[in-house]
């Protein structure tokens, strides 16, 4: 037995002296059922002598219902995340729940620790954007109900944007404009979204004409688009779309450094509509979501798991999505030519 760690005892504290894993000390607690019956009384033998039990938040038995429901996003200070957000607490806050709001910061460690943690005190998740494998992700949803956003997770619920209709829009878009060359800004690798965007870009720009260029990867952030406008400015591209709105942003700022003018020499396309594509000069075009409708519907299905349903879905739930036309698009080589305004094309059904 190691000696008796300092300040508040934790599940890893639990764990480390037990020789297990978090993930067994929170199942010992929340679900004794799954866990062998030897390990179950060792954990909490060591718990006991720890004082872990006397701490912890949650001491009813595994029926008993929190009414909090745990919402996981990659990274708070990401507009992105703002509507989605609301969207989850409104629709909790209509069927009597809270939210706990946890941020990974873009790291998939923090995010399982971050989960397991709050495990014991949450009725169910919903996870936006998680950067966890897909084996990890199906760890927590076997122990407690769970909808995943952003990612398409089989045995799953999952709820997810019609990326590959976003994508063909922005395209056909970029070939009404001449352009038939095209860089694609690359977010984190751990990002399922990234992944579903460029394989639609490889899937769709060959019948149009374009052929399609990866950079990156890069942060989602604006000082990761800025990253990217270095090594795109020596390859002097005449339109780029780049993971998401902050990225692109970031590819704005930086091609304007370097003397490349937005969009009478590049044209820019972001992703998600965040409120800076509408504040930035020139606007930006993008691929809106509707993230606080996500948000909604995640609440809503998690709680039905919560009640007892069961879905049959195989598949992820497809929201439809809209692309915003707006200033950071023109014709290529066309430096007076007015860039459209104000075009909204829509892609999905309402699904």
């Amino acid at each position: 037995m190691t000696d008796q760690p300092r300040g508040p005892v934790t599940i890893y504290d639990v764990a480390k002296a037990a020789g297990v894993a978090p993930s067994t000390v929170s199942r010992t607690f929340a679900r004794p059922g799954r866990v062998n019956a030897d390990t179950a009384e060792r954990v909490r033998q060591v718990a006991e002598q720890l004082g872990y039990r006397s701490t912890q938040i949650r001491q009813g038995p595994a029926t008993t219902r929190t009414k909090l429901l745990g919402v996981m996003v990659s990274d708070v200070a990401n507009p992105f995340y703002s509507q989605l957000i609301r969207g989850t607490q409104l629709a909790a806050n209509e069927l009597g729940y809270e939210i706990l709001l946890a941020d990974s910061r873009e790291s998939g460690t923090r995010e399982r620790a971050a989960l397991e943690r709050v495990m014991p005190v949450v009725d169910g998740f919903i996870i936006g954007s998680s950067r966890m494998s897909d084996s990890a992700l199906r760890m927590i949803a076997k122990q407690r109900p769970m909808v995943v956003l952003n990612r398409a997770l089989a045995d799953v619920p999952s709820v997810v944007t019609d990326n590959a209709g976003g994508v063909r829009a922005a395209l056909e878009l970029l070939r009404e404009l001449h352009h038939d060359d095209v860089y694609y800004v690359a977010g984190p690798e751990a990002a399922w979204p990234d992944g579903a965007r460029f394989r639609a870009l490889r899937d769709h720009a060959p019948a149009l004409g374009i052929t399609v260029h990866r950079v990156g990867p890069v942060l989602p952030t604006f000082e990761g688009g800025l990253s990217a406008a270095r090594l795109l400015s020596e390859r002097q591209p005449t339109a780029v779309i780049g993971y998401n709105d902050l990225i692109a942003v970031g590819v704005m700022h930086g091609l304007l450094r370097t003397g490349l003018r937005v969009p009478e020499q590049v044209s820019v396309i972001g992703f998600d509509d965040i409120l800076t594509a509408r504040l930035v000069l020139p606007t930006l075009t993008t691929v809106a979501a509707p993230m606080r409708q996500m948000g909604a519907t995640a609440v809503s299905n998690v709680v039905a798991i919560i009640n007892g349903d069961r879905s049959s879905a195989t598949e992820p739930m497809v929201m439809p999505v809209q692309l915003r036309i707006r200033g950071s698009t023109a014709q290529r080589s066309l430096n007076r030519v007015s860039p459209a305004l104000g075009t909204t094309r829509v892609s999905g059904s309402d699904s």
